[in-house]
């Protein structure tokens, strides 16, 4: 157990309280003060083997005449840094200038300063991150992202055609800010900005080109967000292939353009946009319309419509005029007279017709008639024969219908006279 010291100028001496021996025995009632802890870190920390640990150097201070001078080492893809004290005959065997932006490796014991609570590193090698390194790395990042899809053509958004308002993300007073904004007036006027000016380079780059692209994603009245930055080394654009950059870009709701350095230069973050632009130049020409092209095709447009209705009213004229050129369209009575004669003509034939259905009906009629003449028992009755009916009429057909005496009714071609049946034929057939 730890105790501790007496309090300085107390009286009479106070009862020593006994300090646990490890953080996992402190409680409530026996806590470590602040200065306890900080020995535990540092005694922690003093056990640490030294280590290599890469960064980017945002920040170094020459003390001339001292022995030592102190450099800030920032994570490459998160807000944090170290203090890097390096001793004078650590530079004089440097390879390289430490000067900010460069990224390196260093190496370096972990040391814990006790009285003010901090972690720092004492390094005794610096050592620049080389070219090919950087892409190889760079070129890793880039194939995981496309196997994600981040940079296929299906997801990226058309531009609009006008945009209400232009977001633009620059350096601050920057050459790309002027000829973004200057090339896009130049071509439409009336266009509208909402610049945001940052870091483009160096150690906030990242932080603050994300926090705008955002801002400025949020807003409705921007439809389209340049991001342009003029041209420089591969150190200088790394913040534009930094991973949580890029995929920002590639979830934002707005149509980006970007306008990265020069058209040799390729960040991943021009993968990732809607379009890319190889200057700020061209990111001008491709997010606002030519004012002046856009007069000419309407002039043209105007030309090409008149042109179609004149065409169109002189070919409905001509047709009109080959209309009326026609001579029944002159003299309209013609079809009427053509008409007329052909009217009579089919009425003549249909009285020829009529005439003749009806000769053939009345030469039918009385062939007919005669017919029936034939065939009537009247007819019969003229050439010589006779009826011979019964008082009641009914006609006697053999003599067995009769009886002696009984009086029958004879009729013949002139009338009727009554007979009496007798027990002999009168009848004699004639001698030949």
């Amino acid at each position: 157990m730890i105790q501790t010291p007496p309090e300085p100028g107390a009286g009479a001496e106070p009862p020593r309280r006994t300090l646990a021996a490890t953080a996992a025995q402190t409680t409530a009632e026996n806590p470590w003060p602040l200065r306890q802890l900080s020995v535990k870190v540092g005694e922690y920390v003093a056990r640490m083997s030294p280590l290599w640990v890469e960064g980017e150097i945002v920040q170094f201070n020459r003390r001339p005449g001292a022995g030592i001078s102190f450099m800030t080492l920032r994570d490459v893809d998160v807000d944090m840094s170290f203090s890097v004290p390096v001793r004078q005959y650590v530079l004089r065997g440097l390879a390289i200038d430490p000067v900010p932006g460069a990224r390196v490796v260093v190496h370096a014991k972990p040391t814990f300063w006790t009285k003010r609570g901090s972690l720092q590193l004492e390094a005794d090698d610096i050592r620049p991150v080389g070219l090919g390194e950087l892409l190889a790395r760079l070129e890793q990042l880039k194939r995981v992202l496309t196997a994600e899809g981040l940079f296929e053509a299906s997801r990226k958004q058309p531009l609009p055609f006008l945009p209400r308002t232009v977001g633009l993300i620059c350096g601050r007073e920057s050459a790309a800010e002027r000829d973004v904004v200057v090339n896009a007036r130049r071509r439409w006027p009336a266009v509208r900005f909402e610049i945001r000016e940052v870091a483009v380079q160096g150690a906030k780059a990242v932080r603050e080109v994300s926090a705008a692209l955002r801002e400025l994603d949020a807003l409705e009245e921007v439809d389209v967000i340049i991001v342009s930055r003029g041209g420089g080394s591969l150190e200088d654009l790394l913040p534009f292939s930094d991973e949580q950059l890029v995929r920002l870009v590639a979830g934002a709701s707005t149509p980006i353009v970007s306008a990265i350095g020069h058209e040799v230069d390729t960040p991943l973050i021009d993968l990732a946009a809607d379009v890319r632009a190889s200057t700020p130049t061209d990111a001008a020409k491709s997010v606002v319309p030519d004012i002046q092209a856009e007069l000419e095709q309407l002039t043209l447009a105007r030309t090409r419509l008149r042109t179609a209705i004149r065409s169109r009213l002189e070919r409905e004229q001509s047709s009109l005029e080959a209309i009326r050129s026609r001579p029944v369209l002159e003299n309209p009575s013609t079809i009427l007279a053509g008409r007329a004669d052909e009217i009579r003509s089919r009425i003549a034939l249909a009285r020829t017709l009529a005439g003749a259905r009806l000769d053939r009906a009345q030469d039918e009629i009385r062939h007919l008639g005669t017919q029936v003449q034939a065939l009537s028992p009247l007819a019969t009755l003229e050439r010589g024969y006779s009826v011979v009916q019964t008082a009641d009429g009914t006609i006697v057909r053999t003599p067995e219908q009769t009886e002696t005496g009984q009086a029958l009714s004879v009729r013949g071609a002139g009338g009727r006279f009554g007979v009496e049946r007798t027990a002999h034929d009168p009848y004699t057939p004639p001698t030949a």
